[in-house]
């Protein structure tokens, strides 16, 4: 018999931190708009491709020999979310390396995993539609909705000792994550 994992509400891991309306309607219809014009890449995963598709700034990462390289520096129409995010997180716009643009459509998952160890800081800003992201650790399990324009923070515990993943969307929705390198 398989173990059903118990999601609590009211505990979420330290090192998390939730933004509700972290932008402004205006400012997600402005990001909506450019991310329209991004040529969307597939994700080549343990040879499958995944539901999801991606843009990279700053480092583009490979996820099959989880390595990464430079390559195209953000854009003029990220710069603002770039500074907003580096406040929040307490450093410099430009100790920002990575800007990891992700697609959903309806019926995407992203599975369970702590992002590649050569990033620190995890900053996300949630799109469009809303989804749930599921935290799991041997010290427990925490689930939240990530509200459309929402921005929140994964380090520390929960960024080393916590895995996390989003089930299947249920509706079409964007991301944008921003990454700072381990030292």
């Amino acid at each position: 018999m398989q173990k059903q994992l118990a999601f609590l509400e009211d505990s979420p891991p330290k090192g998390f931190k939730y933004f509700p309306d972290f932008i402004s309607v205006a400012e997600e219809k402005k990001l909506l708009a450019f991310l329209q014009s991004l040529d969307w890449k597939n994700i080549h995963m343990h040879g499958v491709i995944a539901k999801r598709k991606v843009v990279h700034f700053g480092m583009d990462y490979y996820y099959d020999s989880r390595t990464f390289s430079p390559t195209t520096p953000a854009p003029k129409e990220l710069q603002f979310l770039i500074k907003r995010a580096a406040k929040a997180l307490k450093v410099a716009p430009q100790s920002i390396k990575e800007i990891l643009i992700s697609y959903y459509p309806v019926g995407a998952p992203i599975g369970w995993h702590r992002d590649a160890p050569m990033f620190e800081s995890v900053f996300g800003v949630s799109l469009e539609n809303s989804c749930t992201m599921k935290f799991r650790s041997d010290s427990g399990n925490y689930k939240t909705e990530l509200e459309p324009r929402s921005g929140y923070i994964i380090e520390g515990e929960a960024r080393w000792k916590w895995q996390h993943h989003i089930p299947a969307v249920k509706t079409e929705r964007y991301s944008i994550t921003m990454r700072t390198m381990k030292d």
